[in-house]
């Protein structure tokens, strides 16, 4: 039994070709404002490249550009064939396409569909790269002067003065690697040279952070030296006070400003999905309504339409019947070894004739 079964006259049948042409035009302009949005996504991804590790988060965009691309090819020979159904006639030069088409067009729309869930699982790949970017470029901000490296210091002190963020969780992240280069150290006080010796690891670590950390809409001067020791500073106490820092950290302000991104265009191309679902439900039930008709013979008939022409489960179990028929005649036609010419009789033992004498024999023998 069919599944979804419309009865169509032959006015809305032509009325159904021409809001599909409609809608066609219209997945077009969805297909290019998909392919705008993967643009738009790998520019910003890489705009933070710097602070980001090298892992693959291209493939959203990526998958977002190619779809878009794949969406203007084939609505717009979608448009065409649903053009050239309103006569019935020219239908018969697509009879042999539409089939095809529609299925790889539903492929194409779960495509879409994998595209926008994609949108949405980002957001663990993305926290890692971050994770893993910033504390990387912190870690070379002292590195002026290293080619490959130098860039890093304005990066940093960009990105938190642009996103009002401090160090990679926070501002204590400062604290904990050597963000002032040697050069810059004056190593004839003592107390610089007992700071170095008494890390490990030789490092000149302070409760310190750098200038981009501090506050612009703090009323008081900025306190980035020795954040931790209240008699440092007059009418200080940084347990109980708000710091004039920005406390959050960098990793959770970028992935904030990134997952509103992605939930934004993800429900984008999910209205995108369910409109190219619904487009590819008219091309269904145009292609079977006028294969109906042609078996009529009547283009001004009737005819009925649907989605599946049999039950979900026979048409299921129809095609793996097919797929197992094809299976089974490449096993045939593999046989004997493979030897294409198993066949073919061979040219050595060729028939001349009745008593299998050659020509030049016969005429000897004459």
């Amino acid at each position: 039994m069919a599944v979804l079964k419309v009865k169509f006259s032959k006015t809305k049948r032509d009325k159904l070709a021409q809001v599909l042409w409609i809608l066609n035009w219209i997945s077009v302009v969805t297909g290019a404002i998909l392919f705008s949005l993967g643009i738009f996504l790998k520019v910003e991804i890489n705009k933070r490249g710097e602070v980001m590790a090298e892992r693959d988060v291209q493939y959203v965009p990526n998958m977002l550009i190619a779809v878009g691309l794949i969406a203007c090819a084939i609505n717009f020979l979608g448009g065409k064939i649903c053009y050239d159904c309103v006569d019935t006639t020219k239908f018969l030069r697509w009879k042999l396409i539409m089939l095809p088409y529609t299925v790889c067009t539903f492929f194409f729309t779960f495509c879409v569909l994998v595209g926008a869930l994609m949108c949405y699982s980002m957001h663990w790949e993305l926290e890692e790269s971050l994770n893993l970017g910033l504390t990387q470029a912190m870690r070379f901000y002292k590195d002026t002067d290293t080619p490959g490296r130098c860039f890093l210091k304005r990066t940093v002190d960009m990105l938190q003065i642009e996103f009002q963020c401090c160090g990679n969780n926070g501002y204590r992240d400062w604290f904990q690697i050597q963000w002032v280069s040697n050069r810059y150290l004056d190593m004839s006080k003592k107390e610089v040279i007992d700071r170095l010796r008494s890390n490990v690891e030789g490092k000149y670590l302070m409760d310190g952070v750098p200038f981009s950390c501090c506050n612009l809409n703090s009323p008081r001067p900025c306190i980035q030296q020795q954040i931790t020791n209240n008699s440092a500073h007059y009418n200080y106490e940084h347990q109980s006070e708000e710091l004039n820092l920005w406390m959050k950290g960098c990793r959770q302000t970028l992935l904030e400003y990134y997952t509103h991104i992605l939930q934004s265009i993800g429900l984008t191309v999910l209205i995108t999905w369910l409109f190219e679902l619904s487009v590819l439900t008219g091309v269904r039930y145009l292609q079977t309504s006028l294969e109906n008709v042609l078996r009529q013979g009547d283009p001004n008939s009737d005819s009925e339409g649907w989605l599946l022409e049999n039950g979900l489960m026979e048409t299921a179990r129809t095609n793996l019947n097919v797929i197992k028929n094809l299976g089974k005649s490449n096993q045939i036609g593999g046989g004997d070894n493979g030897d294409p010419n198993i066949d073919v009789p061979s040219t050595s033992k060729a028939h001349y004739g009745p008593d299998n004498v050659p020509p030049k024999q016969k005429t000897e023998a004459s």
